[in-house]
């Protein structure tokens, strides 16, 4: 192989190599990301209140015993979380205007101590200011200790001003290690291949 070329390979696996650091650095700097332009924007109100509201803030207009909304939950957990994290119910109906629970059971699959935030998203956007959080684990970091199952309550209220046109929301939880030190550490082996 000329000089030439070889020079060509180096530069090429540079390149890549950056690459590869660059698109790790952007996938674990998505949660400070996102939690900035729900500041901004209010959406999902993932910012310093974490979207928790008080019962008596959701309430005042009673129950609407006339209409029922599916809500779904949904579960996505980030790549090579050791965690298996399940709703006690999928799908359930509603009433707007009357509080509910639903518990999450999160166990940890590994010998280590895992630290996570969840990371809420409600399907269609467009109903995310009419589901109100009264209580949530992602209003929190988890910590599970090593085999450790946790029940993780969830208490929320749809508002009476749901549009009509919005039968069903989804609530999509996110699940992401908090440990910087396990990213750096694929960096530093992506980079060192």
């Amino acid at each position: 192989m000329s000089n030439s070329q070889a020079s060509d390979n180096t530069k090429l696996a540079r390149r890549l190599a950056l690459a590869v650091i660059g698109m790790f650095g952007f996938g674990f700097a998505m949660v400070p990301l996102y939690s900035l332009i729900c500041d901004v924007t209010g959406i999902n109100s993932a910012g310093s209140a974490g979207g928790r509201v008080a019962l008596e803030d959701v309430i005042h207009g009673g129950i609407d015993e006339s209409r029922l909304v599916t809500v779904e939950f949904d579960i996505t957990l980030n790549a090579d979380l050791p965690w298996e994290v399940t709703p006690e119910v999928k799908r359930m109906q509603v009433h707007p205007g009357k509080a509910y629970e639903v518990v999450f059971t999160a166990e940890n699959k590994t010998d280590e101590k895992v630290v996570t935030q969840a990371v809420p998203g409600v399907t269609p956007w467009q109903a995310t200011e009419y589901f109100n959080k009264i209580e949530c684990f992602c209003f929190s970091q988890q910590t599970l200790k090593p085999r450790e199952k946790k029940a993780m309550p969830l208490r929320f209220v749809i508002a009476n001003e749901l549009p009509e046109k919005y039968g069903t929301v989804t609530l999509s939880y996110t699940f992401m290690d908090t440990d910087r030190s396990k990213a750096n550490k694929k960096v530093a082996d992506a980079s060192g291949s």
